[in-house]
Protein backbone atom coordinates (compact mmCIF):
# COMPACT_ATOMS: atom_id res chain seq x y z
CA UNK A 1 0.00 0.00 0.00
CA UNK A 2 1.36 3.49 -0.89
CA UNK A 3 1.46 6.42 1.53
CA UNK A 4 -1.63 7.94 -0.03
CA UNK A 5 -3.55 4.73 0.74
CA UNK A 6 -3.64 3.29 -2.78
CA UNK A 7 -3.00 -0.43 -3.36
CA UNK A 8 0.18 -1.55 -5.08
CA UNK A 9 1.42 -4.78 -6.48
CA UNK A 10 2.92 -7.10 -3.81
CA UNK A 11 6.36 -6.98 -5.46
CA UNK A 12 6.74 -3.40 -4.19
CA UNK A 13 6.71 -4.73 -0.61
CA UNK A 14 8.81 -7.84 -0.97
CA UNK A 15 11.67 -6.22 0.95
CA UNK A 16 9.37 -6.10 3.97
CA UNK A 17 8.14 -8.97 6.20
CA UNK A 18 4.52 -9.86 5.16
CA UNK A 19 2.04 -9.95 8.12
CA UNK A 20 -0.03 -13.17 8.69
CA UNK A 21 -3.51 -13.29 6.97
CA UNK A 22 -5.23 -15.61 9.55
CA UNK A 23 -5.08 -16.68 13.17
CA UNK A 24 -6.48 -19.46 15.34
CA UNK A 25 -9.82 -19.04 17.08
CA UNK A 26 -12.16 -21.24 19.35
CA UNK A 27 -15.86 -21.49 18.50
CA UNK A 28 -18.79 -23.14 20.45
CA UNK A 29 -19.51 -26.89 20.88
CA UNK A 30 -20.48 -28.88 17.73
CA UNK A 31 -23.89 -30.74 17.49
CA UNK A 32 -23.79 -34.52 17.97
CA UNK A 33 -26.09 -37.47 17.17
CA UNK A 34 -28.10 -38.81 20.13
CA UNK A 35 -29.94 -42.22 20.02
CA UNK A 36 -32.80 -43.39 22.31
CA UNK A 37 -33.44 -46.85 23.76
CA UNK A 38 -34.43 -49.71 21.45
CA UNK A 39 -38.16 -50.69 21.40
CA UNK A 40 -39.40 -54.23 22.06
CA UNK A 41 -39.36 -56.68 19.16
CA UNK A 42 -42.36 -56.19 16.84
CA UNK A 43 -43.34 -59.89 17.05
CA UNK A 44 -43.75 -62.33 19.93
CA UNK A 45 -42.34 -65.20 17.88
CA UNK A 46 -40.13 -65.48 14.83
CA UNK A 47 -38.26 -62.61 13.09
CA UNK A 48 -39.28 -58.99 13.73
CA UNK A 49 -37.98 -55.40 13.92
CA UNK A 50 -36.77 -53.07 16.73
CA UNK A 51 -36.80 -49.27 16.38
CA UNK A 52 -35.41 -46.23 18.30
CA UNK A 53 -35.37 -42.46 17.97
CA UNK A 54 -32.18 -40.80 16.56
CA UNK A 55 -31.77 -36.98 16.53
CA UNK A 56 -29.18 -34.22 16.15
CA UNK A 57 -28.63 -32.43 19.46
CA UNK A 58 -26.53 -29.52 20.70
CA UNK A 59 -25.70 -30.02 24.32
CA UNK A 60 -27.85 -31.99 26.70
CA UNK A 61 -31.21 -30.39 25.74
CA UNK A 62 -31.06 -28.24 22.63
CA UNK A 63 -32.28 -29.92 19.42
CA UNK A 64 -30.42 -29.04 16.23
CA UNK A 65 -31.23 -29.59 12.61
CA UNK A 66 -30.10 -32.97 11.27
CA UNK A 67 -28.12 -31.16 8.55
CA UNK A 68 -25.84 -29.79 11.29
CA UNK A 69 -24.71 -33.33 12.24
CA UNK A 70 -22.40 -35.52 10.20
CA UNK A 71 -24.64 -37.77 8.10
CA UNK A 72 -21.91 -40.40 7.84
CA UNK A 73 -21.84 -40.99 11.58
CA UNK A 74 -25.63 -41.15 12.10
CA UNK A 75 -26.55 -44.20 14.32
CA UNK A 76 -29.05 -46.73 12.88
CA UNK A 77 -32.71 -46.29 13.94
CA UNK A 78 -33.95 -49.79 12.98
CA UNK A 79 -32.59 -53.32 13.30
CA UNK A 80 -33.86 -56.89 13.01
CA UNK A 81 -34.72 -58.97 16.06
CA UNK A 82 -35.52 -62.61 16.71
CA UNK A 83 -38.12 -63.82 19.22
CA UNK A 84 -38.70 -67.46 20.26
CA UNK A 85 -39.82 -69.87 17.54
CA UNK A 86 -43.54 -69.65 16.61
CA UNK A 87 -45.85 -72.58 17.57
CA UNK A 88 -47.01 -74.98 14.86
CA UNK A 89 -50.78 -75.51 14.33
CA UNK A 90 -52.52 -78.28 12.39
CA UNK A 91 -55.98 -79.80 11.82
CA UNK A 92 -56.88 -83.04 13.65
CA UNK A 93 -60.03 -85.15 13.16
CA UNK A 94 -61.94 -87.45 15.52
CA UNK A 95 -63.77 -90.67 14.60
CA UNK A 96 -66.89 -90.54 12.42
CA UNK A 97 -70.21 -90.77 14.30
CA UNK A 98 -72.94 -93.20 13.28
CA UNK A 99 -75.01 -92.50 10.16
CA UNK A 100 -78.14 -90.41 10.83
CA UNK A 101 -80.26 -92.92 8.91
CA UNK A 102 -80.40 -96.65 9.46
CA UNK A 103 -81.47 -97.12 5.85
CA UNK A 104 -81.39 -95.02 2.72
CA UNK A 105 -79.33 -91.87 2.27
CA UNK A 106 -78.14 -90.20 5.49
CA UNK A 107 -75.28 -88.12 6.89
CA UNK A 108 -72.51 -88.80 9.38
CA UNK A 109 -70.49 -86.21 11.31
CA UNK A 110 -67.13 -85.90 13.07
CA UNK A 111 -65.29 -83.24 15.06
CA UNK A 112 -62.48 -81.31 13.33
CA UNK A 113 -60.09 -79.53 15.72
CA UNK A 114 -57.24 -77.03 15.34
CA UNK A 115 -54.43 -78.10 17.71
CA UNK A 116 -51.06 -76.73 18.86
CA UNK A 117 -48.62 -79.52 17.92
CA UNK A 118 -46.02 -78.31 20.43
CA UNK A 119 -48.36 -78.19 23.44
CA UNK A 120 -50.89 -80.72 22.17
CA UNK A 121 -54.01 -78.69 23.14
CA UNK A 122 -56.97 -77.43 21.08
CA UNK A 123 -56.82 -73.78 19.95
CA UNK A 124 -59.11 -71.45 18.05
CA UNK A 125 -59.72 -72.51 14.45
CA UNK A 126 -58.40 -69.19 13.15
CA UNK A 127 -54.82 -70.41 13.82
CA UNK A 128 -55.11 -73.17 11.18
CA UNK A 129 -55.26 -72.83 7.39
CA UNK A 130 -58.99 -72.82 6.46
CA UNK A 131 -58.25 -74.10 2.94
CA UNK A 132 -56.82 -77.33 4.42
CA UNK A 133 -59.66 -78.00 6.89
CA UNK A 134 -60.90 -81.63 6.55
CA UNK A 135 -64.64 -82.25 5.99
CA UNK A 136 -66.75 -82.60 9.14
CA UNK A 137 -69.68 -84.37 7.41
CA UNK A 138 -70.30 -86.78 4.56
CA UNK A 139 -73.17 -88.75 3.10
CA UNK A 140 -73.67 -92.37 4.14
CA UNK A 141 -75.95 -95.25 3.24
CA UNK A 142 -76.05 -98.44 5.31
CA UNK A 143 -78.69 -100.32 3.31
CA UNK A 144 -81.77 -99.66 1.15
CA UNK A 145 -85.11 -98.90 2.88
CA UNK A 146 -88.28 -101.00 2.72
CA UNK A 147 -91.70 -99.30 2.84
CA UNK A 148 -94.93 -100.57 4.44
CA UNK A 149 -98.36 -99.23 5.37
CA UNK A 150 -98.92 -98.77 9.11
CA UNK A 151 -102.48 -98.48 10.44
CA UNK A 152 -103.63 -97.32 13.86
CA UNK A 153 -106.59 -98.43 15.95
CA UNK A 154 -110.09 -97.43 14.83
CA UNK A 155 -111.60 -94.57 16.81
CA UNK A 156 -115.02 -94.79 18.41
CA UNK A 157 -118.06 -94.05 16.24
CA UNK A 158 -118.56 -90.32 15.72
CA UNK A 159 -122.20 -90.53 16.89
CA UNK A 160 -124.00 -92.49 19.59
CA UNK A 161 -126.98 -93.17 17.35
CA UNK A 162 -127.74 -93.12 13.64
CA UNK A 163 -125.18 -93.14 10.87
CA UNK A 164 -121.65 -92.03 11.74
CA UNK A 165 -118.06 -92.80 10.95
CA UNK A 166 -114.88 -93.94 12.68
CA UNK A 167 -111.31 -93.03 11.84
CA UNK A 168 -107.77 -94.32 12.17
CA UNK A 169 -104.28 -93.15 11.30
CA UNK A 170 -102.80 -94.59 8.11
CA UNK A 171 -99.19 -93.78 7.25
CA UNK A 172 -96.45 -94.91 4.93
CA UNK A 173 -93.25 -95.77 6.80
CA UNK A 174 -89.80 -97.00 5.96
CA UNK A 175 -88.77 -100.08 7.93
CA UNK A 176 -85.28 -101.31 8.80
CA UNK A 177 -84.99 -104.87 10.10
CA UNK A 178 -81.21 -105.15 10.28
CA UNK A 179 -81.28 -105.01 14.10
CA UNK A 180 -83.16 -106.94 16.72
CA UNK A 181 -85.84 -104.23 16.96
CA UNK A 182 -87.78 -102.61 14.12
CA UNK A 183 -87.15 -98.97 13.32
CA UNK A 184 -89.71 -96.81 11.48
CA UNK A 185 -89.62 -93.46 9.71
CA UNK A 186 -92.53 -91.58 8.14
CA UNK A 187 -92.54 -91.25 4.36
CA UNK A 188 -94.88 -89.89 1.67
CA UNK A 189 -97.65 -92.22 0.50
CA UNK A 190 -96.11 -92.48 -2.97
CA UNK A 191 -93.26 -94.62 -1.58
CA UNK A 192 -95.52 -97.42 -0.30
CA UNK A 193 -96.70 -100.28 -2.51
CA UNK A 194 -100.32 -101.03 -3.33
CA UNK A 195 -103.45 -99.12 -2.42
CA UNK A 196 -103.54 -97.08 0.78
CA UNK A 197 -105.73 -98.74 3.45
CA UNK A 198 -108.92 -96.76 4.29
CA UNK A 199 -108.69 -94.26 7.13
CA UNK A 200 -112.49 -93.69 7.44
CA UNK A 201 -115.21 -96.33 7.87
CA UNK A 202 -118.98 -95.93 8.29
CA UNK A 203 -120.59 -97.08 11.55
CA UNK A 204 -124.14 -97.47 12.92
CA UNK A 205 -124.58 -98.22 16.63
CA UNK A 206 -128.34 -97.95 17.04
CA UNK A 207 -131.36 -96.02 15.88
CA UNK A 208 -131.79 -92.57 17.38
CA UNK A 209 -134.82 -91.82 19.63
CA UNK A 210 -137.53 -89.53 18.28
CA UNK A 211 -136.83 -85.84 18.91
CA UNK A 212 -138.06 -82.59 17.47
CA UNK A 213 -136.34 -79.35 16.48
CA UNK A 214 -137.34 -76.02 15.04
CA UNK A 215 -136.86 -75.89 11.27
CA UNK A 216 -136.78 -72.59 9.41
CA UNK A 217 -137.31 -71.81 5.74
CA UNK A 218 -135.62 -69.19 3.63
CA UNK A 219 -136.49 -65.56 4.13
CA UNK A 220 -138.96 -64.26 1.60
CA UNK A 221 -138.46 -61.12 -0.43
CA UNK A 222 -138.92 -57.70 1.13
CA UNK A 223 -142.51 -56.46 1.17
CA UNK A 224 -141.55 -53.22 -0.57
CA UNK A 225 -139.53 -52.64 -3.71
CA UNK A 226 -137.68 -49.67 -2.29
CA UNK A 227 -137.39 -48.56 1.33
CA UNK A 228 -138.26 -50.15 4.70
CA UNK A 229 -140.38 -53.33 4.62
CA UNK A 230 -140.85 -56.78 6.20
CA UNK A 231 -139.58 -60.27 5.34
CA UNK A 232 -141.28 -63.55 6.34
CA UNK A 233 -140.15 -67.16 6.63
CA UNK A 234 -141.71 -70.42 7.75
CA UNK A 235 -140.87 -71.80 11.21
CA UNK A 236 -141.97 -75.39 11.98
CA UNK A 237 -141.44 -77.89 14.77
CA UNK A 238 -140.53 -81.21 13.08
CA UNK A 239 -139.27 -84.62 14.19
CA UNK A 240 -136.28 -86.41 12.71
CA UNK A 241 -138.75 -88.00 10.29
CA UNK A 242 -139.97 -84.52 9.24
CA UNK A 243 -143.32 -84.99 11.00
CA UNK A 244 -145.05 -82.03 12.75
CA UNK A 245 -144.57 -82.04 16.52
CA UNK A 246 -145.35 -79.98 19.61
CA UNK A 247 -142.17 -81.05 21.49
CA UNK A 248 -140.08 -78.00 20.57
CA UNK A 249 -139.48 -75.46 23.40
CA UNK A 250 -141.44 -72.28 22.70
CA UNK A 251 -138.73 -70.01 24.17
CA UNK A 252 -136.30 -71.23 21.50
CA UNK A 253 -138.61 -70.62 18.55
CA UNK A 254 -136.79 -68.57 15.85
CA UNK A 255 -138.37 -65.34 14.62
CA UNK A 256 -140.75 -65.55 11.66
CA UNK A 257 -140.47 -61.97 10.45
CA UNK A 258 -137.93 -59.14 10.41
CA UNK A 259 -137.60 -55.71 8.94
CA UNK A 260 -135.78 -55.19 5.64
CA UNK A 261 -134.39 -52.28 3.68
CA UNK A 262 -134.89 -52.96 0.00
CA UNK A 263 -132.65 -50.74 -2.12
CA UNK A 264 -132.37 -52.91 -5.24
CA UNK A 265 -134.85 -50.76 -7.19
CA UNK A 266 -133.62 -47.44 -5.82
CA UNK A 267 -131.28 -46.79 -8.74
CA UNK A 268 -128.18 -47.98 -6.87
CA UNK A 269 -125.76 -50.30 -8.71
CA UNK A 270 -125.37 -53.91 -7.61
CA UNK A 271 -122.11 -54.62 -9.46
CA UNK A 272 -119.17 -52.80 -10.98
CA UNK A 273 -120.66 -53.46 -14.41
CA UNK A 274 -123.79 -51.57 -13.35
CA UNK A 275 -121.59 -48.72 -12.08
CA UNK A 276 -120.29 -48.38 -15.63
CA UNK A 277 -123.81 -48.32 -17.11
CA UNK A 278 -125.42 -45.98 -14.54
CA UNK A 279 -122.61 -43.42 -14.07
CA UNK A 280 -120.27 -44.02 -17.01
CA UNK A 281 -117.33 -44.40 -14.60
CA UNK A 282 -114.08 -45.74 -16.12
CA UNK A 283 -111.62 -45.33 -13.23
CA UNK A 284 -110.70 -48.11 -10.82
CA UNK A 285 -111.67 -47.20 -7.27
CA UNK A 286 -114.13 -47.51 -4.38
CA UNK A 287 -117.87 -47.36 -5.21
CA UNK A 288 -121.03 -47.88 -3.13
CA UNK A 289 -123.01 -50.95 -4.22
CA UNK A 290 -126.10 -52.65 -2.82
CA UNK A 291 -125.15 -56.21 -1.90
CA UNK A 292 -127.99 -58.43 -0.67
CA UNK A 293 -129.85 -55.45 0.77
CA UNK A 294 -126.80 -53.81 2.33
CA UNK A 295 -124.96 -50.72 1.15
CA UNK A 296 -121.27 -51.68 0.88
CA UNK A 297 -118.12 -49.99 -0.32
CA UNK A 298 -116.65 -52.18 -3.09
CA UNK A 299 -113.41 -51.62 -5.02
CA UNK A 300 -113.98 -51.95 -8.77
CA UNK A 301 -110.95 -53.06 -10.80
CA UNK A 302 -110.68 -53.18 -14.60
CA UNK A 303 -113.27 -50.42 -15.12
CA UNK A 304 -111.98 -49.78 -18.63
CA UNK A 305 -112.87 -53.36 -19.63
CA UNK A 306 -116.22 -55.02 -20.31
CA UNK A 307 -115.87 -57.30 -17.29
CA UNK A 308 -114.74 -55.34 -14.22
CA UNK A 309 -114.09 -57.29 -11.02
CA UNK A 310 -115.31 -56.62 -7.46
CA UNK A 311 -112.84 -56.54 -4.56
CA UNK A 312 -113.33 -55.99 -0.84
CA UNK A 313 -110.79 -53.61 0.73
CA UNK A 314 -109.51 -55.07 4.01
CA UNK A 315 -109.57 -52.23 6.54
CA UNK A 316 -107.11 -53.95 8.91
CA UNK A 317 -104.64 -54.41 6.02
CA UNK A 318 -102.20 -57.20 5.26
CA UNK A 319 -100.84 -57.37 8.83
CA UNK A 320 -104.03 -59.20 9.87
CA UNK A 321 -104.89 -60.83 6.54
CA UNK A 322 -102.27 -63.32 5.46
CA UNK A 323 -101.69 -66.96 4.49
CA UNK A 324 -98.61 -69.06 5.17
CA UNK A 325 -97.27 -72.49 4.25
CA UNK A 326 -94.36 -73.01 6.70
CA UNK A 327 -91.10 -74.12 5.06
CA UNK A 328 -89.26 -75.92 7.89
CA UNK A 329 -89.40 -79.70 8.37
CA UNK A 330 -88.17 -81.53 11.45
CA UNK A 331 -85.39 -84.07 11.01
CA UNK A 332 -87.43 -86.30 13.33
CA UNK A 333 -91.06 -85.87 12.18
CA UNK A 334 -92.48 -87.79 15.14
CA UNK A 335 -91.57 -85.00 17.60
CA UNK A 336 -93.27 -81.73 18.54
CA UNK A 337 -90.47 -79.75 20.24
CA UNK A 338 -90.81 -76.61 22.37
CA UNK A 339 -94.46 -77.48 23.19
CA UNK A 340 -95.42 -76.67 19.61
CA UNK A 341 -93.85 -73.19 19.64
CA UNK A 342 -92.08 -72.08 16.49
CA UNK A 343 -88.30 -71.59 16.68
CA UNK A 344 -85.91 -70.86 13.81
CA UNK A 345 -83.10 -72.79 15.55
CA UNK A 346 -85.08 -76.04 15.53
CA UNK A 347 -83.53 -79.31 14.36
CA UNK A 348 -85.03 -78.75 10.91
CA UNK A 349 -84.30 -78.44 7.26
CA UNK A 350 -85.88 -75.63 5.25
CA UNK A 351 -86.63 -77.47 2.02
CA UNK A 352 -90.43 -77.67 1.76
CA UNK A 353 -90.99 -76.73 -1.90
CA UNK A 354 -94.62 -75.61 -1.41
CA UNK A 355 -93.69 -73.03 1.27
CA UNK A 356 -94.72 -69.40 0.90
CA UNK A 357 -96.17 -66.31 2.61
CA UNK A 358 -98.75 -63.98 1.03
CA UNK A 359 -100.45 -60.96 2.60
CA UNK A 360 -103.59 -59.27 1.28
CA UNK A 361 -104.81 -55.66 0.97
CA UNK A 362 -107.96 -56.60 -0.99
CA UNK A 363 -109.77 -59.86 -1.75
CA UNK A 364 -111.93 -60.65 -4.74
CA UNK A 365 -115.57 -61.45 -4.00
CA UNK A 366 -118.29 -63.04 -6.16
CA UNK A 367 -121.32 -60.88 -5.34
CA UNK A 368 -123.75 -63.40 -6.83
CA UNK A 369 -122.72 -66.30 -4.59
CA UNK A 370 -121.06 -64.24 -1.82
CA UNK A 371 -117.98 -66.44 -2.13
CA UNK A 372 -114.43 -65.20 -1.64
CA UNK A 373 -112.27 -66.17 -4.61
CA UNK A 374 -109.27 -67.22 -2.56
CA UNK A 375 -106.95 -67.80 -5.55
CA UNK A 376 -107.13 -64.21 -6.87
CA UNK A 377 -103.83 -62.60 -5.81
CA UNK A 378 -104.04 -59.31 -7.74
CA UNK A 379 -103.84 -57.25 -4.54
CA UNK A 380 -101.65 -59.68 -2.60
CA UNK A 381 -97.95 -59.46 -1.84
CA UNK A 382 -95.88 -62.65 -1.70
CA UNK A 383 -92.82 -61.91 0.45
CA UNK A 384 -91.49 -65.47 0.65
CA UNK A 385 -91.62 -68.58 -1.53
CA UNK A 386 -94.71 -69.45 -3.56
CA UNK A 387 -97.98 -67.49 -3.55
CA UNK A 388 -100.48 -68.88 -1.01
CA UNK A 389 -104.27 -68.45 -1.55
CA UNK A 390 -106.33 -66.41 0.92
CA UNK A 391 -107.48 -68.20 4.11
CA UNK A 392 -105.01 -71.04 3.46
CA UNK A 393 -102.24 -72.47 5.62
CA UNK A 394 -100.11 -75.58 5.81
CA UNK A 395 -96.76 -77.16 6.58
CA UNK A 396 -94.86 -80.42 6.49
CA UNK A 397 -93.23 -79.76 9.88
CA UNK A 398 -94.22 -82.81 11.93
CA UNK A 399 -96.39 -85.92 11.89
CA UNK A 400 -97.43 -85.13 15.47
CA UNK A 401 -100.13 -82.63 16.45
CA UNK A 402 -97.80 -79.71 15.94
CA UNK A 403 -99.21 -77.30 13.31
CA UNK A 404 -96.98 -74.39 12.25
CA UNK A 405 -98.55 -72.94 9.08
CA UNK A 406 -100.81 -69.96 9.80
CA UNK A 407 -103.51 -67.79 8.28
CA UNK A 408 -105.42 -64.76 9.52
CA UNK A 409 -108.69 -63.18 8.30
CA UNK A 410 -110.01 -59.86 9.63
CA UNK A 411 -113.09 -58.42 7.88
CA UNK A 412 -113.54 -55.66 10.49
CA UNK A 413 -114.99 -52.48 8.96
CA UNK A 414 -115.95 -54.10 5.63
CA UNK A 415 -119.62 -54.65 6.48
CA UNK A 416 -119.26 -58.40 5.85
CA UNK A 417 -118.43 -61.43 7.97
CA UNK A 418 -117.85 -65.16 7.48
CA UNK A 419 -120.95 -67.33 7.37
CA UNK A 420 -121.44 -69.79 10.19
CA UNK A 421 -121.36 -72.56 7.59
CA UNK A 422 -117.81 -71.66 6.51
CA UNK A 423 -115.55 -74.71 6.83
CA UNK A 424 -111.90 -75.48 6.16
CA UNK A 425 -110.94 -78.78 4.54
CA UNK A 426 -107.85 -80.53 5.88
CA UNK A 427 -105.68 -82.38 3.36
CA UNK A 428 -102.61 -84.61 3.61
CA UNK A 429 -101.35 -87.08 6.20
CA UNK A 430 -101.60 -86.23 9.92
CA UNK A 431 -103.59 -83.06 9.19
CA UNK A 432 -104.21 -80.93 12.29
CA UNK A 433 -106.07 -77.62 12.56
CA UNK A 434 -107.00 -75.24 15.34
CA UNK A 435 -109.22 -72.49 13.90
CA UNK A 436 -110.27 -69.65 16.20
CA UNK A 437 -113.17 -67.39 15.22
CA UNK A 438 -114.56 -64.27 16.86
CA UNK A 439 -118.20 -64.41 18.09
CA UNK A 440 -119.34 -62.11 15.27
CA UNK A 441 -117.43 -64.18 12.65
CA UNK A 442 -115.52 -61.08 11.51
CA UNK A 443 -112.12 -62.46 12.57
CA UNK A 444 -110.55 -65.93 12.17
CA UNK A 445 -107.04 -67.28 12.55
CA UNK A 446 -105.44 -70.71 12.77
CA UNK A 447 -102.33 -72.82 12.63
CA UNK A 448 -102.79 -75.65 10.12
CA UNK A 449 -100.42 -78.47 9.23
CA UNK A 450 -99.61 -81.08 6.62
CA UNK A 451 -100.30 -79.47 3.25
CA UNK A 452 -103.81 -78.29 4.15
CA UNK A 453 -105.16 -75.68 1.73
CA UNK A 454 -108.24 -74.14 3.33
CA UNK A 455 -111.43 -73.85 1.31
CA UNK A 456 -114.82 -72.33 1.84
CA UNK A 457 -117.59 -74.93 2.24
Amino acid sequence: MARDGSLLESEHCKHLAKPSGHRECRGGRCPKWKAGAWSQCSVSCGHGVQRRNVGCQLGPRKVARETECNPYTRPESERTCRAPLCPLYAWRTEEWQECTRTCGEGTRYRRVLCVDEDKGGEVHGGHCDPSKRPADRESCSLQPCEYIWITGEWSECSVTCGKGYKQRLVSCSEIYTGKENYEYGHQTAANCPGTQPPSVHPCYLRECPVSATWRVGNWGSCSVSCGLGVRHRSVQCLTNEDQPSHLCPAELKPEERKTCHNIYNCELPQSCREVQHLSGATEDGEYFLTVQGKLLKIFCAGMQSDHPKEYLTLVRGDAENFSEVYGHRLHNPTECPYNGSRRDDCQCRKDYTAAGFSSFQKIRIDLASMQIITTDLQFARTSEGHPVPFATAGDCYSAAKCPQGRFSINLYGTGLSLTESARWISQGNYAVSNIKKSPDWVFAEAPLSQEQPSEWA
